[in-house]
């Protein structure tokens, strides 16, 4: 069966960084996009980025750019998140979501990050 794992959060300073990692499996993973999500607390579930396999293009919300990075290993099945100069705000739990396998979407639970000195 399909399944997303993450892992990589915890506890950081403000202005700190962490990797978070995702591991997929039971789909053919270099044919899909992967995407990370987060949603603090109250809030709503948020896009972070994207990246697509095929061509291998890479999508961010406006307010990660230049400071997070999305990549991917197709050879080990495996979607990271670099996040450099993370901010208070940016406390959340975070996502790893596959769209469309078979018309469903599937998501890990999570990996909570906590930004806080």
């Amino acid at each position: 069966q399909v399944r997303v794992v993450e892992s990589g959060g915890g506890l950081v300073q403000p202005g700190g960084s962490l990797r978070l990692s995702c591991a997929a499996s039971g789909f053919t993973f270099r044919r899909y996009a992967m995407s990370w999500y987060r949603q603090a607390p109250g809030k709503e579930r948020e896009l972070v980025a994207t990246i697509i396999s095929a061509d291998g293009s890479i999508s961010y919300a406006d307010s990660v750019k230049g400071r997070f990075t999305i990549s991917r290993d197709n050879a080990k099945n495996m979607v990271y998140l670099q996040m450099n100069s993370l901010k208070r705000e940016e406390t959340a739990v975070y996502y790893c979501q596959v769209p469309r396998v078979n018309g469903i979407d599937y998501w890990g639970k999570g990996t909570l990050v906590t930004v806080s000195s």
